[in-house]
C-alpha cells in the first residue's frame, strides 16, 4: 500500500479511545489491515499533513501507525473496539 493513498478519518469514537488508551500509555494489541498484529504502548496521537497517526512503542521502538490502517485494537479495560471510517 502507498503511504500517498488519501486518508480516511476514523470514526470519533475510536479516536477518543485511542486518546484515552494514550493519556493511560495502555498497551494495546492492534490488528492492522494488512493482517499485521501488534502488541504495543499507546503513546500519543499526531497528525501531519492531514493524516492522523499513533505513536507507539513496541519493545523498546518507537513507531507511527496511521490510524487507517487498524482495523481493530484491543485492551481489557476498553475491550475490543474494530475501527470503522468517520
Amino acid at each position: 500500500m502507498s503511504m500517498n493513498e488519501t486518508y480516511q478519518p476514523i470514526n470519533c469514537d475510536d479516536y477518543d479511545n485511542l486518546e484515552l488508551a494514550c493519556q493511560h500509555h495502555l498497551v494495546l494489541t492492534l490488528e492492522l489491515k494488512s493482517g499485521e498484529v501488534l502488541k504495543a504502548q499507546a503513546n500519543d496521537l499526531v497528525s501531519r499533513k492531514n493524516v492522523e497517526y499513533l505513536i507507539i512503542d513496541e519493545a523498546g521502538a518507537s513507531r507511527e501507525v496511521r490510524l487507517d490502517k487498524i482495523a481493530s485494537f484491543s485492551h481489557p479495560d476498553i475491550g475490543t473496539v474494530v475501527v470503522s471510517e468517520g
